[in-house]
C-alpha cells in the first residue's frame, strides 16, 4: 500500500501546544514544516505556491509526497511528485521545490548523510538515482519503515536495519555502485571527524593536509567521493544544523551567525537559503510552534 495512503490528515486544522501555553488551532493551509522526534531528521511539510528558492544539501534526501503535486526542477529537467511517488535528491545537487498546480502540497522526507550510506557500502560509490522521483516498490519498502511511524523516535537497531534496507534499495535502483578507486578512505573520515570538532574556527585545506598527512587537493577529491560534498560545504552545513538549534531555543539571529563563524547575518542568511531554500526568519515561521507536534498511528496530530 503506498505510504500516501496509509497517512490520513483529514480537517482543515490541527491542534499544537506550544510549551507554556494552551493548545492553539492553526489553518492548516498555512505553510509548515514539522520534525518527527528522534536523531535521525524526518521533516513532513505542508506548502503552498513557491516553496523553496533553489538551493542544495549535504544529504540524502528521500521520501513521499503525501498530498498534491510536489515540482522542483532537477538536473537540468522540471519534475513532478504526485501522492503516493517517492523523491530521491542526491546530496550536493541543486534544485527547488513549488507547487505543481494550485493546491499545497504535503510531503516527508528522511535526510540521510552520505556517511552512514557510505558505512554500508564498504567504500563503494554513492547510488544516484537520477530521475529524482521514484515509483519503484523496493524504494518504497524501504522508505516507509523510516516514515510511517512518525510519532515516536525510532529505537536505534530499527533505524539502522532501515538505513542499511534503503542502502540496498538505493543501489538496486540506481545500478551503478563501484568501488571507488585510488581513494584514502582514513584520511577523508579524519578530515571529516576534524571538521566536525572544528566548526567554531576557520581553517584551510592546508589543516586538513596537515592533520591528515595527505595532500589536500587529493584530500578534497576523496572527501567528495565519500560524503558527497567539499569539506567547505561540509563545514557550512555543520554550523547551520547548529543556527537551527539555536533559533528553535530563541536566540535572535545576529547572536546566532555570531555564535556560529559566520562572518555577518548577511553571509548566514545567504548560506541558510543556499542550503535550505529558505531565508532564516522564513525557516523559522514554518517551524515556530510546530515543531514538538506528533502525529498518532491513525495519522492525525496531536497537542
Amino acid at each position: 500500500m503506498p505510504l500516501a495512503d496509509t497517512l490520513p490528515g483529514s480537517g482543515d486544522a490541527t491542534c499544537i501546544r506550544r510549551s507554556g501555553t494552551a493548545p492553539k488551532l492553526v489553518d492548516r493551509s498555512e505553510n509548515w514544516l514539522v520534525r518527527a522526534p528522534g536523531d535521525l531528521e524526518r521533516v513532513e511539510a505542508c506548502f503552498s505556491g513557491t516553496a523553496f528558492a533553489p538551493h542544495r544539501h549535504d544529504v540524502y534526501a528521500i521520501g513521499t509526497t503525501l498530498k498534491g503535486v510536489q515540482s522542483f526542477d532537477y538536473r537540468g529537467s522540471t519534475r513532478f511528485s504526485q501522492a503516493g511517488q517517492l523523491v530521491v535528491l542526491h546530496p550536493d545537487e541543486l534544485h527547488d521545490g513549488r507547487a505543481g498546480d494550485d493546491a499545497a502540497f504535503r510531503y516527508r522526507t528522511a535526510y540521510i548523510t552520505p556517511a552512514v550510506i557510505q558505512e554500508v557500502l564498504a567504500g563503494r560509490t554513492l547510488p544516484f538515482v537520477e530521475d529524482g522521483v521514484s515509483s519503484d516498490p523496493r524504494l518504497r519498502r524501504a522508505i516507509s519503515a523510516l516514515l510511517e511511524d512518525y510519532s515516536r523516535p525510532l529505537a536505534k537497531l530499527e533505524q539502522q536495519d532501515a538505513v542499511y534496507d534503503l542502502t540496498m534499495a538505493l543501489q538496486a535502483v540506481s545500478g551503478v555502485v563501484r568501488p571507488i578507486k585510488k581513494v584514502n578512505r582514513t584520511a577523508a573520515i579524519y578530515a571529516r571527524n576534524y571538521i566536525e570538532a572544528s566548526i567554531d574556527r576557520n581553517f584551510s585545506l592546508g589543516d586538513l593536509e596537515r592533520v591528515t598527512r595527505h595532500d589536500r587537493w587529493q584530500l578534497s577529491r576523496d572527501f567528495r567521493a565519500m560524503f558527497g560534498t567539499s569539506p567547505y560545504r561540509y563545514l557550512i552545513a555543520r554550523r547551520l544544523e547548529r543556527a537551527r538549534r539555536m533559533m528553535l531555543a530563541g536566540c535572535a539571529t545576529a547572536a546566532t551567525a555570531h555564535a556560529c563563524g559566520f562572518s555577518d547575518q548577511s553571509h548566514f542568511g545567504r548560506s541558510f537559503k543556499k542550503t535550505y531554500g529558505l531565508t532564516p526568519n522564513a525557516w523559522l515561521r514554518a517551524t515556530a510552534g510546530t515543531h514538538n507536534r506528533s502525529i498518532s498511528a491513525g495519522g492525525r496530530r496531536t497537542p
